[in-house]
């Protein structure tokens, strides 16, 4: 098999068990995003949301940006030095830990200061949730580990089923028990606990033979060490940026609109999350193997994993946020009728994401050709212009105006990654390769839905599953027409083949 297929096979392979971990993951997202709201109320769940929002944005940048270092580096030293993964996992892990006490500590002195306005319940939360940051972080550094190493099914388990499990059981839990919301919020956190016992365990038992005989080092050298931070410190900032544009938008909502407010930007946005599934199971997939490719000089594989992948992206991701865009009343009165003022904030953040889907995985290439001071730098750019469209917007548009600020943002930020990307490594999406499944998915699921909205109504719950099931068979019917340009015939086998060693 040519290099270009063993890619394309691996994408596959890995592709499916991604998405399965990452719909699973998606599905007690949303679940949990419907106790809060029904459970809590919007404003109730306004203040868990912003709570888990500071503690996401603390978490990306205490966690300094090994896990991505991690993922960078763990494919590249199993090549080369197998005898330094330990080590430098054992530095990768100690740092984490020891700047994120440091984070909280400093954190906990400040809250009041932050949030010390008449209502406490948000400051009391943040300062609870914060305890568990230094056990988030080394979580994901040990999972970003295990995926950068090929182990994906075990990523998927614990990243993708026992985190997502835990969390709606445990904060159903804390609310059938007339739990606070700082105890709703603490039980939101508790599962990373768990998940870095088993993450760690996990890792430790895969770790290549070379390095458990070969030369003990407790310490990677100091060429090895520059070199980690030298990629990590940018990806610090990038990954505290990313986080930015996800919560700050949030927070500002809450200050300047109120909890209420918050509820319903913050289940919006939700939808949204859960919408990436096919995002994000490519990008676990062809991150390590970005890294890998690069880092052998395999220019014309890397090229074509590319491609494929962003033919699959704009495939399989568009038609997921173009009927959330189409039924939005419907999902958001899912939540409850108090959250159906979102239903505009989920078709403006849809638009945005799908405009973004053009662009590929974009932005994990640019981040494995070891440029993460660059995806930084884009990072800041789109935080600025962010927070400064929420504070002309929000006070005028309401939390229209912060999605329109959030969809603005995520098309900057591709078009920076794309632009760059073709600069330093001259691989660029090709304009075929974006049109062909964006046209079939605009007249297979577009249309359709379309029909099906203005007979049932948007705000129709059975007008949403005949929508999900009329797309289903016109996208499958086209798929099958169009299995060699969309790159799907090589997928078809190697699932024929799985299929047949399970039943040989």
């Amino acid at each position: 098999m040519s290099g270009q297929g063993e890619s394309r096979v691996a994408l596959a392979r890995g592709g499916i068990v991604g998405f399965v971990g990452a719909a699973l993951s998606a599905v007690l997202g949303f679940l949990l995003s419907v106790l809060l709201a029904r459970l809590l109320g919007s404003a109730g769940s306004g203040v868990v949301t912003q709570a888990t929002g500071v503690f996401s944005l603390v978490m990306a940048m205490a966690k300094l940006g090994f896990d991505s270092a991690a993922i960078y580096l763990m494919p590249r030293l199993r090549v080369d030095r197998p005898e330094e993964i330990r080590p430098c996992l054992a530095y990768m892990g100690t740092l984490t830990v020891v700047i994120s006490l440091v984070v909280v500590l400093v954190l906990e002195l400040v809250a009041p200061l932050i949030w010390g306005g008449d209502d406490p319940s948000v400051r009391d939360a943040i300062r609870a949730i914060l305890w568990f940051i230094p056990v988030g972080a080394l979580t994901v550094v040990a999972a970003a580990a295990l995926r950068a190493l090929g182990n994906m099914r075990e990523y998927v388990l614990v990243q993708n089923v026992t985190l997502p499990v835990l969390r709606p059981v445990l904060v159903a839990a804390a609310v059938a028990m007339g739990g606070s919301l700082t105890v709703v919020s603490l039980s939101w956190a508790l599962p990373f606990a768990v998940v870095l016992v088993l993450s760690w365990f996990l890792l430790v038992r895969h770790l290549p033979a070379e390095d458990r005989t070969g030369p003990q080092q407790r310490w990677p050298g100091r060429g090895r060490r520059r070199a980690i931070m030298g990629f990590a410190l940018p990806r610090t900032l990038s990954a505290a940026l990313e986080q930015g544009l996800t919560w700050l938008d949030v927070l500002i909502v809450g200050l300047l609109a109120g909890n209420g407010a918050a509820g319903v930007y913050g289940g919006a946005s939700r939808y949204i999350q859960a919408g990436l599934i096919v995002d994000t199971a490519l990008r676990i997939v062809v991150s390590p193997q970005f890294s890998r490719l690069m880092h052998m000089e395999r220019i014309g594989e890397l090229r074509a994993l590319y491609s494929t992948a962003t033919i699959w992206l704009v495939l399989f991701a568009t038609p997921i946020h173009l009927l959330m865009a189409i039924f939005s009343p419907c999902l958001m009165l899912i939540l409850g009728p108090e959250f159906q003022p979102g239903s505009w904030v989920l078709v403006i953040l849809c638009c945005g994401a799908m405009v973004t889907f053009c662009a590929g995985n974009i932005h994990s290439l640019l981040i494995m050709s070891g440029r993460s001071g660059w995806a930084a730098l884009n990072k800041a750019v789109v935080l600025v212009v962010n927070v400064l469209g929420n504070l002309v917007l929000v006070p005028i548009m309401g939390i229209d105006g912060a999605a329109l600020s959030w969809a603005v943002c995520m098309v900057v930020d591709a078009a920076l990654a794309t632009v760059q990307v073709v600069h330093f490594l001259d691989v660029r999406p090709a304009v075929a390769d974006v049109l062909r499944p964006l046209l079939g998915v605009g007249a297979c699921a577009g249309i359709p839905s379309g029909l099906v909205a203005l007979a049932l109504g948007r705000d129709s719950l059975l007008g949403l599953g005949l929508g999900i099931l009329v797309s289903g068979v016109c996208l499958g019917a086209m798929c099958r027409l169009m299995r060699e340009p969309l790159h799907l015939s090589g997928l078809g086998s190697m699932l024929g083949s799985k299929i047949g060693r399970r039943q040989g």
